[in-house]
């Protein structure tokens, strides 16, 4: 009785504080400037919402006598932890970057979306099906959704080097286009003026973009730790996974939808993976092959099982027994 009353409490606060955090993040987003009061704010409800989605987690743990991870509520639930851990990481580093706009809204996304009433059904802990009955669920499910929070945080962060290459590069080009285009209807003194105007704007231009140039190394940089980070974990699932379905249907690999999508996104996040340690394809070629990623691994967590078909598909629904 008390761990549910508990249950419901880290629920409603969560929730409570993922509605305001929210409605903090759209406040700075209509202010010109950045407020750092609010900044503040939104970081300590973060913080907040991370100490209730882990009392959650536990809470659930006691009352059900097994891992957290025995359905889709409880699986989304353990994703959104995952991306508060990966927010949390430059913190702990006291390193300050821009990567809590990515982080801070896939938790809080994810956080809302499980706390809504679209989950009403599994919020009650069930007893396991047989089948999940194994010390293997800790292993294999955790780090399989932890390998998906990661990479899907490293595919977000290559979505957004992809945008700031891109638009700053329209900007330069458009900003030398637009001068050089004038510059034949003059004679050759004023030519020369322009071409000088040219080199002085492209100057001013590129030093008003360097933070960008920073910001897209930064990006860069840690969506390559990150997505490794996820690639280490993805593998030790798939492996684990594989020894568990040996012990429970008699074969390591079995080809269903659900494994079949994750030997898809391990290897195209080995390609990236691969493609980094080649300079000549790094930086945006790479960031287009991770940004690929970030829909597959939602067609292989989430996607897949809505087919209803294979091996895995039960993570959709409450895995109670009769």
């Amino acid at each position: 009785m008390i761990v549910s009353t508990l249950q419901h409490i880290f629920t409603h606060i969560s929730f409570s504080i993922v509605s305001i955090v929210i409605s903090i993040y759209l406040l700075t987003l209509l202010v010109v400037y950045e407020t750092l009061g609010l900044s503040n704010s939104s970081e300590k409800g973060m913080r907040v919402t991370f100490f209730c989605i882990t009392g959650l987690l536990v809470t659930r743990w006691i009352s059900s006598g097994h891992f957290p991870l025995s359905d889709l509520y409880e699986s989304v639930m353990f994703l959104s932890w995952g991306f508060s851990i990966i927010h949390r990481v430059p913190h702990f580093r006291n390193q300050k970057t821009h990567l809590s706009a990515i982080t801070a809204p896939s938790t809080i996304l994810t956080q809302g979306f499980v706390t809504s009433g679209l989950f009403a059904e599994m919020h009650q802990s069930t007893i396991l099906v047989p089948a999940l009955q194994s010390q293997w669920l800790m292993m294999h499910v955790s780090m399989m959704v932890l390998s998906y929070a990661a990479l899907l945080c490293g595919s977000l962060f290559s979505v957004a080097l992809l945008v700031i290459t891109f638009r700053t590069r329209i900007d330069i080009f458009g900003k030398q286009n637009h001068l050089l285009t004038g510059s034949f209807v003059f004679d050759e003194i004023q030519y020369a003026n322009e071409r000088g105007s040219v080199l002085r704007n492209t100057f001013f231009l590129s030093f008003r973009n360097y933070h960008m140039y920073q910001l897209i190394q930064q990006l860069d940089r840690w969506s390559y730790r990150v997505i490794s980070l996820g690639f280490l974990f993805l593998t030790i699932g798939i492996l684990s996974g594989a020894v568990w379905a040996n012990e429970a249907w008699g074969s390591y690999w079995n080809w269903d939808p659900k494994e079949t999508w994750a030997f898809i996104t391990w290897t195209l996040f080995a390609i990236y993976l691969h493609m980094r340690t080649n300079q000549n394809v790094q930086g945006t070629n790479s960031a287009i092959v991770a940004s690929l990623g970030f829909l597959i691994i939602w067609i292989c967590y989430f996607g897949v099982n809505l087919l209803g078909i294979g091996f895995h598909s039960y993570g959709s629904f409450p895995l109670t027994s009769n």
